[in-house]
């Protein structure tokens, strides 16, 4: 019988067609680390181009001009600043954030994945943002820890957890049910009948949908994380900074340019997930 474990026991991890043991965890959690760390990397220039707005809209007023400016003081290593604690600490999150959660709660498992993962990444995010945002010249643009006024290495675990808890609740519960509903009213044949290549599509255009709604739900938070790396807000509490930035700037200003960002890599990242999942005879994730 598929739900009784090798002893002979009932086990729950045994009910689905694929047995969720420790081998089955090893391989998510994998597969999240190449799924998160390579796709944050891979949208670096976008990243730099968002914080710089958020941090200095006066200079940086849209994502071209943005990157145009980067790449004019900066050159192309302006533009790529922060990819190593990005990839690094990126890589961290994805371990615990799809290692840890839990399919069948998905908004209880997903939000306790991302409070252990949010601690792995903290440090890493902290000087992500410092390098970013810091003029040219005052900051080592590789990989370096940031001085003691950043408050590192968990001076931004709190915006941490307000932007990426409620991202990540958003970005599985909306996956899961914009998959279902492909399967539903669209593909409406059973999963295992299309080929892989469906499968991915479908898998590709839930996260960049379940992305977008990502993006929009934690932007304010994002902000805020963005904002403490400034040396003008060293010192300030959240809620001055978001007091003196103002509300609307805090929910619109480098939105349009996250929105794309995170639509992106979040597809992606549930591309290359079950494309490893895929490999390693698990299936892709969601459906029927």
């Amino acid at each position: 019988m598929s739900h009784l474990a090798p002893a002979g026991k009932w086990d729950a991890r045994y009910l689905g067609p694929v047995p969720h043991d420790a081998s089955y965890y090893s391989k998510c959690m994998l597969g999240g680390i190449l799924a998160c760390g390579i796709t944050h990397a891979g949208v670096t220039p976008l990243d730099v181009a968002k914080c710089n707005m958020q941090v200095n809209p006066a200079k940086y007023k849209g994502l071209t001009s943005g990157l145009a400016t980067l790449l004019r003081e900066e050159g192309q290593t302006g533009i790529w600043k922060g990819v190593g604690p990005t990839f690094i600490g990126y890589s961290l999150q994805g371990m615990f954030k799809y290692g840890l959660y839990e399919p069948a709660i998905w908004l209880a498992g997903s939000a306790s994945a991302e409070v252990f993962a949010d601690i792995a990444l903290c440090p890493f995010e902290m000087t992500k943002v410092k390098i970013q945002t810091s003029p040219s010249g005052t900051f080592p643009t590789a990989f370096a820890r940031p001085r003691a006024d950043t408050r590192y290495p968990f001076g931004s675990i709190v915006p941490l957890w307000s932007r990426q808890i409620p991202y990540t609740m958003a970005k599985f519960f909306f996956f899961e049910k914009i998959v279902q509903l492909f399967y539903t009213h669209v593909f409406t044949e059973p999963k295992e009948s299309y080929s892989k290549t469906t499968q991915l599509g479908v898998t590709f255009s839930s996260g960049y949908l379940a992305g977008v709604v990502c993006a929009i739900v934690s932007h304010p938070a994002d902000s805020i994380v963005s904002l403490m790396g400034k040396p003008s807000n060293k010192g300030k509490s959240i809620g001055q900074i978001a007091s003196e930035t103002g509300t609307a700037s805090l929910f619109t200003k480098g939105l349009g340019t996250r929105v794309l960002m995170i639509g992106t890599l979040t597809g992606f990242q549930w591309w290359i997930y079950d494309t490893f999942k895929s490999s390693m005879g698990l299936g892709t994730t969601g459906g029927k």
